[in-house]
């Protein structure tokens, strides 16, 4: 098993935080890969910034709201991004590879999208006109014991289960499961893919593998009455993660390759086509 995918394997959406803080030289490494430029696969250039409770003035610091849902975090990883085509799913790439830096570092992180109070989290990000917030996470040290709402949402969104490789990954076609065999030296990416996290758990994504071309074709399945928030679609981010970690991973195994438009791609409807990767 690559690192990447024990990276993975150990990153959980943790809402119940420790009052420890997070040592300097922690918070110095992962602050440097924070505010390096990011670039997803399309182009778009999100960017983020890191929100300390420690600096902000206590009426400031109450404004900081996400409705119950995460309990005594003190920094928050806040990402923005200018609207354009295809840019939830880069900034989904950009922010997913700053969540497993963190979790990496022994750090914990939780994906939020709909519960939060964006007014107090733009401005203390510096969010500006044309930009949107789509999502935060809290960084810290997870608590010891859960809190009661935590074990409720994760039994509610049913967080530690994922559909199985004949629902998401695809042989030639829509209707024909791809095998583990059959991927072969890509199981692994394919693996890391399944286990993503997802707005409420949906993994919105399919995948078709072209033996002869040498191809896997990213689709959005999305989910049935599953609206946008703040003009954001969650599950494009969704696909923009699973990107992430499928790049990750087939780089960390030396398999070469990389994302293309096939403007010839098999359309499969009610599945909206997203990209391609040209293994080679």
């Amino acid at each position: 098993m690559t690192l990447i995918s024990e990276i993975i394997r150990k990153r959980y959406s943790c809402r119940s935080y420790s009052l420890n803080p997070v040592e300097e030289s922690i918070l110095q490494k992962f602050r440097q890969q924070v505010n390096e430029p990011h670039r997803g696969p399309f182009g778009n250039m999100p960017r983020f910034a890191l929100i300390s409770m420690a600096v902000l003035p206590r009426e400031e610091w109450k404004k900081l709201g996400t409705y119950g849902v995460i309990k005594n975090a003190r920094l928050y990883l806040a990402g923005l991004i200018s609207p354009a085509p295809m840019a939830t799913c880069d900034y989904g790439y950009c922010m997913e590879k700053l969540i497993l830096k963190a979790t990496e570092l022994g750090l914990n992180t939780c994906w939020l999208g709909g519960t939060f109070a964006i007014s107090a989290f733009r401005n203390a990000a510096g969010m500006q006109r044309n930009e949107l917030l789509p999502t935060i996470s809290p960084i810290g040290y997870a608590a010891e014991h859960k809190s009661l709402t935590e074990r409720f949402m994760r039994r509610f969104a049913g967080s530690d289960h994922r559909l199985p490789w004949q629902d998401l990954f695809f042989d030639g076609n829509a209707k024909t499961p791809l095998s583990s065999e059959k991927a072969g030296e890509y199981g692994e990416a394919l693996e890391n893919v399944r286990l993503a996290p997802s707005a409420s758990n949906q993994q919105p994504w399919r995948i078709v593998y072209d033996d002869q071309q040498k191809t896997f074709s990213f689709y959005l399945s999305r989910t049935i009455g599953y609206r946008k928030l703040r003009d954001v679609s969650l599950q494009e981010i969704d696909m923009g993660i699973v990107m992430c970690h499928f790049e990750l991973t087939v780089a960390e195994l030396g398999l070469t390759g990389k994302w293309r438009q096939n403007e010839s791609a098999p359309e499969i409807k009610p599945w909206e086509y997203i990209t391609d990767w040209q293994a080679g």
